[in-house]
């Protein structure tokens, strides 16, 4: 109950700010949320992607495939 408060409080304040301030004020907490490392992007995993092509050759090798999909853009 406090917290949410104190955000409104904060908000207000923010509200009569005028719109350069508020900007400048959102840059800076750009800055911190990315040296918090909260927005930063997490790694992929690939080994999760393996065998999901599989049944997408339809027993066929790789360049028989690639054949065909570029007669089908002709």
């Amino acid at each position: 109950m406090k917290k949410t408060l104190e955000l409104e409080n904060i908000e207000k304040q923010i509200e009569s700010l005028p719109p350069k301030d508020q900007l400048k004020l959102v840059e800076r907490i750009a800055v911190l949320l990315r040296k918090s490392g909260l927005t930063t992007k997490k790694k992929l995993e690939w080994s999760g992607l393996y065998g999901l092509g599989k049944g997408l050759w339809n027993d066929e090798d790789a360049q028989s495939y690639v054949d065909r999909l570029r007669e089908d853009r002709v």
